[in-house]
């Protein structure tokens, strides 16, 4: 239901914009980035992940710190498993509903498809690192919820869930790409699927994505070396 209001109401937006073209997308691209988006969705997995947070909170992440593997590189290992596995049951569904319903954009590039497949990766790692970031939190706040609900609140509407991005002043548009890791999750990989851009800009996206993936693992690296240095298993 939520991919048909949200593919409704931008088709109404490209009706009545000059040359019904908004933001340089055609009605088959925003149908495509809409679809596209509602499969993602449990693939990226923006939400609902507090693993990390629960663990520091009941003193079981002193386990973790005692195995062989670094908890960053552990809990990336099982979030690419959960990626893959939500790639294989949960991203054809929507699409394959959004196409009987809705005119689809199909990729006209061959370097469309594995770029695509490559930003998809490359936001799954993004968008653990951030959260894992977030959940970090909890070893001087000991309690997480307050930030994981504004992740929560900002992933989804900075990341280009709701709404794609372009529609947005163009400064504030490249502000975003620019400063925060956000775009990448979820634009950068619709817009590589949708080609709203040339073969170049459409591999600059995912050169960004590349450079945010290995700046938000080393924060993510920093923040848990930082955190054991001053960790107090609670009850112990």
């Amino acid at each position: 239901m939520f991919g048909f209001l949200r593919c409704y109401v931008l088709l109404a937006v490209a009706a009545s914009a000059a040359g019904h073209r908004p933001a340089g997308y055609t009605a088959e691209q925003l149908a495509t980035y809409v679809w596209v988006g509602q499969g993602l969705l449990a693939v990226i997995g923006l939400w609902g992940w507090t693993e990390l947070a629960d663990r520091i909170r009941t003193g079981d992440i002193a386990a973790d710190l005692l195995r062989p593997v670094p908890p960053l590189a552990g809990f990336l290992a099982a979030d690419l498993g959960r990626a893959l596995h939500g790639m294989a049951t949960r991203f054809v569904p929507p699409l394959v509903a959004g196409a009987i319903f809705f005119p689809l954009h199909t990729p006209t590039r061959w370097q469309t498809v594995p770029l695509f497949a490559l930003s998809i990766v490359l936001a799954v790692v993004i968008c653990f690192a951030c959260r894992f970031v977030v959940n970090a939190t909890a070893y001087w706040l000991h309690d997480a919820r307050g930030p994981i609900t504004l992740w929560t609140l900002s992933a989804g509407v900075l990341g280009g869930l709701y709404f794609p991005l372009r529609l947005l002043p163009e400064d504030l548009t490249v502000a975003l790409w620019v400063a925060t890791p956000l775009p990448s999750l979820l634009q950068a990989p619709l817009d590589v699927i949708a080609e709203r851009d040339g073969p170049a800009l459409q591999a600059g996206l995912v050169a960004l994505q590349v450079l945010w993936a290995v700046v938000m693992l080393t924060v993510g690296a920093l923040v848990q070396r930082r955190a054991e240095r001053r960790l107090v298993v609670q009850g112990g």
